[in-house]
């Protein structure tokens, strides 16, 4: 006899409204999801820009594009615009805000990415009469928000949402890390580790030409300003090299694994088919290995966005 999620799962294949589908007929019902295909939001009216509304976030990802801003500030107008050595200047100018301005794109992909929330106050009655199901088949219902919880999606109590595949919520983010965004997210700490490497380094270089020569030869600050302008940028890197560095070896071994945080730490055992190692990273990242996987851009519709600008307000999101 099979299990209930094995029942679950054989369900949502031969019901295509429980998987991605199930967006578009349920949109209505769940205000602050992307929904449908390329037209459905014309037609349907219902396409909308995903975006949490909780404070504590909200403070986070600013805070995030600051410490982003002010390392910038140092790097280029501390440390390499006064620099003597062109060459020097130009390679590592054009190196590290390249990589700040992935860093960035990827925080705002990763925040702004609807995290694969399932439809809200989808489990009506008709809905279910809808599905047809069988004796025996099994389906599970969120008593938080009324939606119907496919296999491996768990409730978040801040984004107010089921979450497909939910890893966790990350208020630096200001979102859930899921399903549909967890390459962002992943970029998102891949860089951040790599600029934080960066500036320790251009610091590093920094202090031991400046100690050979005089201070006010080596910035156009004053001797004080710069140490003290170039010592929290070094804590400030230190602590989030530390952090995404960290946070990255999770995520891949997550993704190798095809087991989120939330199932590990609640030790469920799998009842879906494993996709291992490289299958998982092509399945996260989409298609074989390339370049494109290291790029946040990917899939970005500058149409769509430009739709999505002239939103309103709706619950808990900003929708259109």
């Amino acid at each position: 006899m099979q299990s209930s999620n094995h029942r679950l799962r054989d369900m949502e294949q031969h019901h295509p409204l429980l998987s991605a589908g199930a967006d578009v007929e349920a949109g209505s019902l769940g205000a602050g999801v992307m929904v449908g295909g390329p037209h459905a939001g014309h037609t349907a009216g219902n396409r909308t820009l995903w975006f949490i509304q909780d404070s504590c976030g909200m403070v986070c990802a600013t805070m995030t594009w600051f410490l982003v801003l002010y390392a910038e500030f140092v790097v280029n107008f501390v440390m390499l615009l006064p620099a003597k050595n062109f060459w020097y200047s130009l390679l590592n100018g054009a190196t590290f805000n390249s990589l700040a301005v992935l860093a960035l794109a990827s925080h705002m992909r990763t925040m702004l990415t609807d995290p694969g929330a399932v439809p809200k106050g989808n489990a009506t009655k008709e809905y279910m009469e809808s599905l047809q199901l069988k004796p025996g088949e099994v389906i599970y219902k969120c008593p938080k928000c009324c939606s119907i919880k496919p296999e491996r999606a768990h409730h978040c109590s801040i984004c107010k949402r089921c979450i497909r595949k939910m890893d966790h919520h990350c208020p630096w983010v200001n979102n859930c890390v899921g399903e549909k965004n967890q390459r962002f997210f992943v970029l998102f700490t891949m860089y951040i580790a790599l600029i934080s490497a960066h500036a320790l380094g251009l610091s590093g270089m920094h202090f031991f030409t400046c100690i050979k020569v005089q201070w006010n030869e080596c910035s156009d600050f004053s001797p004080g300003v710069s140490v003290l302008l170039l010592i929290f940028l070094c804590l400030e890197a230190i602590l989030f090299l530390t952090f995404t560095a960290v946070m990255f070896g999770t995520q891949i071994h997550s993704i190798c694994n095809d087991e989120t945080e939330i199932e590990r730490l609640k030790n469920e055992k799998p009842t879906w088919e494993r996709h291992m190692r490289w299958d998982g990273m092509k399945a996260v990242f989409g298609g074989p290995p390339s370049l494109l996987w290291c790029n946040p851009f990917t899939g970005l519709r500058l149409r769509r966005l430009l739709l999505l600008s002239h939103g309103r307000r709706g619950g808990s999101e900003f929708s259109v």
